[in-house]
């Protein structure tokens, strides 16, 4: 049955590409053994050049991003990127799949081969050694290992205060402003269907979804994939087909290697992003996540808690059992 469910969503990518238009395409620069970034945005352009200098200081070699109609310039300033190429719609998010469609044709299409990324630009990955080695000698070592996918656990970071105080300028680390995370508060399932573990808790889920928790944001996520074209995501990145790809995770007791998406959502910006969500509904279930999220802003939350602790580093994040270095030395 999920080899049928992978046909037919490779199948429904197909068909989405019909909904892209290149606003410029410089996919022919790519090498061989390029690591790859895919995202999907709408009007993140205060975000935009911290991200890709992020990412570029990592070692990404080039940014394949879809705008869904941003009328805050984010089009234009992707375009000028010399290392992006850029697609647009104005296309409904929600009939794309949350613009899982739309990537799984580009990452089918360019993507094949290549280690690929795949993040929204207000996540930040963190892997073991992230600090001293580029994503290269990462993804090098998956290889040796013959490791074809890496689970990153999504987590919110926050300030201390309420969150829409000091405002964010563009260019600027958002982590200056958002430092903190809860270092404890997840819960963990496990997705018998397709494998992957399902984790909850964090702000979110005690802040905004404290009388429904079990309908808090999933903060399990894939987003690092050595591609083939036979690949699909199924729900965001949060799970993949074939199946095994995400069996990230030591079924006997032991470690594998992961790491953490270390999640810029409470800014200043977030007010107006949860205005413009809740008008257009074009988020998972009537967009009642962000209806959650309308209805707590309106209290000006102070998301600091007895879990709360300040970002240091990646071995902080292992120290607290949200990372592994694995047998990665």
């Amino acid at each position: 049955m999920l080899r049928l469910a992978r046909k037919r969503w490779r199948i429904r990518a197909f068909r989405k590409r019909r909904e892209l238009s290149a606003v410029v395409n410089r996919t022919k620069a790519i090498q061989t053994d390029n690591i790859l970034l895919f995202s999907t945005l709408r009007n993140e352009r205060v975000r935009l050049p911290f991200f890709l200098r992020y990412y570029r200081s990592l070692g990404i070699s080039h940014f394949l991003i879809v705008d869904n109609d941003s009328t805050d310039g984010s089009r234009e300033y992707l375009a000028a990127q010399s290392d992006v190429s850029l697609w647009t719609t104005k296309a409904s998010y929600k009939r794309s799949r949350f613009g899982v469609d739309w990537l799984n044709w580009l990452q089918s299409k360019y993507g094949h081969g290549h280690w690929t990324l795949v993040v929204d630009p207000d996540e930040f990955f963190v892997y073991p050694f992230s600090d001293t080695r580029p994503l290269r000698a990462l993804t090098d070592w998956l290889d040796a290992s013959s490791i074809k996918s890496f689970s990153a656990m999504l987590l919110d970071m926050y300030p201390k205060g309420p969150f829409d105080i000091t405002p964010y300028q563009e260019g600027q680390d958002p982590f200056e402003l958002a430092p903190y995370f809860d270092s404890g508060n997840y819960v963990v399932q496990r997705n018998y269907k397709f494998g992957n573990l399902w984790i909850q808790g964090g702000p979110r889920m005690r802040m905004f979804f404290k009388d429904l928790p079990e309908r808090a944001p999933a903060l399990n996520k894939i987003p690092l994939v050595k591609w083939d074209r036979d690949f699909t995501y199924v729900s965001s990145t949060h799970m993949l087909l074939p199946r095994g790809l995400n069996l990230t995770y030591d079924e006997w007791g032991g470690e594998k290697a992961s790491g953490c998406l270390l999640h810029a959502k409470f800014l200043n910006t977030f007010a107006l992003k949860a205005a413009e969500e809740m008008d257009r509904r074009q988020h998972y279930a009537n967009s009642h996540e962000y209806r959650a999220y309308r209805a707590g802003i309106s209290t000006q939350p102070d998301l600091w808690c007895k879990w709360s602790e300040k970002y240091i580093n990646w071995r902080q994040l292992e120290i607290l059992g949200l990372m592994s270095k694995g047998n990665w030395a």
